[in-house]
């Protein structure tokens, strides 16, 4: 700053500018002087410690304790230190072969079946006259509650019910099947049970993606002779992109961690046979007392669900360093 003084006396005396400092902080002072304040960098951390403590104790520990468990035979009274054994197990044992297989059957079949069907429901009623009375009546079963929905479906796929009284109704006495009571056939159709109630939710996903979408893009489409499946393919499904890959990702997760549906229809039988891997570690651990097998089967299904959505969501998701060049 600067300013001016005009010295006492006779006659018309030329200002003198006078500087005046001012005080300037570097960037270290500063830091120091308002690292007890409110404003500090560490400000924050006692908003956040509530969050982490939640993670830690609901995330962060049980996992720990599952991988130190997975070392040791445990019968939930007495332990002993195994090392490796109940992985190596794990090679060994045909009910894990069996149910790793059902877990990527229900992987295949909710990626393929409610997705697809989803995708197809939203773009047919998307300009439908009725298409709100539509999509509504399809979402109605993602209301249900995944055990009621089980109870429903066990009425209908036993041996005496709806769908085999259907069937021999119209005649068809050969389709009749126990339905629940064979492998695979008990898995698929566990599988149709869980489209019809999660198509639903992917049916909202995707209708919401498709009113995103311009309709000076369509319009535009149009008008260069784009229309139907030209249309769907060119237009329309790149567009719908980002919410594929949040419905392709949840439907991994889910069908990863399947569980409540499997126990009450058919509790994993008959034999086990149609256990995925959720509920293979439910029982070892919970049911039969093999805690340290239970929690070694728990980490590769971790390992398969984090690899897995990691895996997806880097192929999906553009390149940071790419979209910047």
């Amino acid at each position: 700053m600067t300013g001016t003084a005009t010295p006492a006396g006779h006659g018309a005396v030329k200002p003198v500018r006078v500087r005046r400092r001012v005080p300037v902080r570097t960037r270290h002072q500063a830091a120091k002087a308002g690292g007890g304040r409110l404003g500090g960098p560490l400000a924050a951390l006692p908003w956040a410690l509530p969050a982490f403590a939640l993670v830690g104790v609901l995330l962060v520990y049980p996992f720990l304790r599952s991988v130190y468990g997975s070392f040791f035979e445990d019968n939930g009274f007495t332990s002993r230190f195994t090392g490796l054994d109940n992985y190596a197990r794990l090679a060994d044992d045909p009910i894990f072969g069996r149910s790793l297989l059902n877990t990527l059957l229900w992987v295949a079949g909710t990626l393929l079946l409610p997705v697809l069907a989803g995708l197809l429901i939203a773009v047919a009623s998307h300009r439908m006259r009725f298409g709100g009375v539509v999509q509504l009546i399809i979402v109605l079963p993602y209301a249900i509650s995944a055990t009621a929905t089980a109870v429903l479906w066990n009425s209908m796929l036993t041996s005496d019910g709806a769908v085999n009284q259907v069937l021999r109704g119209i005649g068809l006495n050969g389709w009749a099947q126990t339905w629940l009571l064979e492998w695979p056939q008990n898995t698929l159709s566990m599988i149709v049970a869980s489209t019809w109630q999660a198509t639903g939710l992917n049916v909202v996903l995707f209708a919401i993606g498709l009113r995103a979408i311009p309709r000076e893009t369509v319009e535009a489409a149009a008008l260069d002779g784009a229309g139907g499946l030209r249309m769907f393919r060119h237009i329309t499904l790149p567009q719908l992109r980002a919410v594929t890959v949040v419905v392709v990702g949840m439907a991994i997760v889910n069908s990863l961690k399947a569980f409540d549906m499997i126990w009450i229809l058919t509790k994993g039988g008959p034999s086990r046979s149609s256990e995925t891997l959720a509920l293979s570690m439910y029982r070892e651990a919970f049911r039969l007392f093999h805690v340290g097998y239970g929690s070694a089967i728990a980490l590769v299904l971790s390992v398969i669900v984090v690899a897995s959505s990691w895996m997806y969501l880097r192929r999906q998701m553009p390149d940071t360093d790419t979209a910047k060049g």
